[in-house]
């Protein structure tokens, strides 16, 4: 089995290592294209893959193709390409806002499809990607595909109608987890804490919380009331929180972000 990447940027650079740290293909298989010489040098260097200016000899080279440019790119893309696409090669996309239809629309035929929506934790082997297939795609296809994007991370797999929330919960959300970990090593900071030290602090919190949920199963309401003793410090900055809005804060930032995915 060969791999193609069009397009060699933060996440297709992580779904390549963890394809190669899970061995579930050799390097020798994987090619990638890209714009720049600068790109494909770095990308080669780093992780031994064949690297590739022609869109066109990566689509040929692969049994997956995996399309990881820009969305506004596709287009693109597509044309140069879709006239090389095999009925037995499977195209992932994992770009936001790009319907099945859309992109079956693009390729003018039956292409096995699987459109996907990672996000940038898969850099360090803890990703979660949001995948659906649509009916070209056999059972053996898929699992293969699932197979590759397990490798960093997680994989669910949703309903296509679902894809633009998961634009908003994963895909875009390490963003917000980000202001966070800045604002509460801000605080820290600002009440004497060495900043370094602060960023460890507020990003083990966050990362030890995320696990509670994960491996305790219990609801993060129950998590956050096992946290705030009565008349204690927590539940005074739960307060603190709640007055200026944290929650619905978080909320409308996600309903916005389907926005703009449903309008991409």
């Amino acid at each position: 089995m060969k791999i193609g990447f069009i397009g060699c940027g933060n996440m297709a650079t992580s779904i390549i290592k963890g394809i190669i740290r899970k061995q579930i293909i050799d390097a020798e298989n994987i090619i990638a294209s890209a714009k720049t010489k600068a790109t494909l040098d770095r990308v080669q260097k780093e992780l031994g893959v064949k690297v590739s200016t022609d869109n066109l000899e990566v689509t040929e080279n692969s049994d997956i193709l995996v399309l990881a440019v820009k969305p506004q790119y596709y287009p693109e893309v597509i044309a140069q390409i879709k006239d090389v696409v095999r009925k037995e090669q499977i195209v992932i996309s994992i770009a936001p806002g790009k319907t099945l239809d859309w992109l079956q629309e693009q390729f003018g035929g039956a292409v096995r499809l699987v459109r996907t929506m990672p996000n940038t934790p898969a850099l360090v082997g803890e990703g979660m990607t949001g995948a659906c297939r649509n009916e070209y795609v056999t059972d053996e296809d898929y699992a293969t595909v699932l197979q590759i994007l397990g490798s960093f991370g997680e994989v669910e797999t949703i309903p296509e109608n679902l894809m633009d929330v998961c634009v908003s919960v994963s895909g875009s959300s390490p963003a917000y987890i980000y202001i966070l970990i800045e604002a509460m090593a801000d605080g820290a900071v600002a009440d004497g804490m060495p900043r370094a030290q602060a960023y460890k602090f507020a990003a083990q919190a966050v990362l030890g919380s995320a696990k509670m949920v994960l491996e305790t199963g219990k609801h993060p309401g129950e998590l956050k009331d096992m946290v705030c003793s009565p008349a204690g410090t927590t539940i005074e900055a739960v307060g603190v929180l709640e007055e200026h809005g944290f929650r619905s804060a978080v909320i409308d930032a996600m309903k916005a972000c389907v926005d703009v995915a449903k309008g991409m």
